[in-house]
């Protein structure tokens, strides 16, 4: 029990040493920026500029001018669209928990794609180029022709089986292979309804020579 109570007061009196000590490091490692925006060429102030530090941030005012709480060692992020992206990391030596900066920013030029602006047709040039464009099929069209007898039976000449259709056609010749074993099996050659399965394969075009 006795030392159990020391080590009570031992944790009570380090905890509030440990506290300060961790309060004071985080307070010296803050610090407050201010800074201004300028232009690169012109030394004229920005206004918009996006200051970020770590997801956070703030906005440059009309004269350029900015203000943030960072910690020392922070990269500081400015962006704006007509300009390059700078960063500017804070030293972590810093005395004290103030910071002045002048950030100088270099425009930036985007070059757009080449516009080639063309007079307006005549009328007979858009009468005669409206009836000669040709217009893409849409869905519906698409799907309609597909759906076409002599499509269909163009597209099941070409495409082989399935797995099903594979599968159902090895498991019908391996039951009629057990139906007839140890036998014969019949003829179809005067069969009508075996002739007239042949005549429609042959007017389907099952015979022909596939490429």
């Amino acid at each position: 029990m006795k030392y159990f109570l020391r080590y009570v007061f031992f944790i009570a009196f380090l905890l509030p040493v440990a506290a300060k000590a961790q309060f004071e490091s985080l307070k010296d490692s803050v610090v407050q920026l201010y800074g201004i925006v300028m232009t690169h060429d012109s030394l004229k102030g920005i206004a918009g500029v996006s200051v970020m530090v770590n997801g956070r941030g703030t906005v440059t005012n009309e004269q350029g001018v900015f203000s943030i709480v960072v910690l020392k060692g922070d990269e500081v992020k400015f962006t704006h669209v007509s300009y390059r992206t700078e960063s500017t990391r804070i030293p972590t030596d810093l005395p004290g928990n103030h910071y002045n900066m002048v950030k100088l920013m270099t425009e930036d030029t985007v070059y757009l794609p080449t516009a080639i602006i063309k007079p307006r047709p005549t009328r007979e040039q858009f009468e005669r180029d409206f009836v000669n464009n040709e217009v893409p099929d849409d869905g519906i069209e698409i799907a309609r022709q597909n759906l076409s007898e002599s499509k269909r039976a163009a597209l099941a000449r070409i495409l082989p089986r399935d797995g099903t259709e594979a599968a159902n056609y090895a498991l019908t010749k391996s039951a009629q292979s057990y139906y007839y074993n140890g036998q014969s099996p019949p003829m179809n050659i005067f069969n009508p309804f075996a002739w007239n399965e042949f005549i429609k394969a042959w007017k389907r075009g099952d015979f022909k020579k596939k490429n």
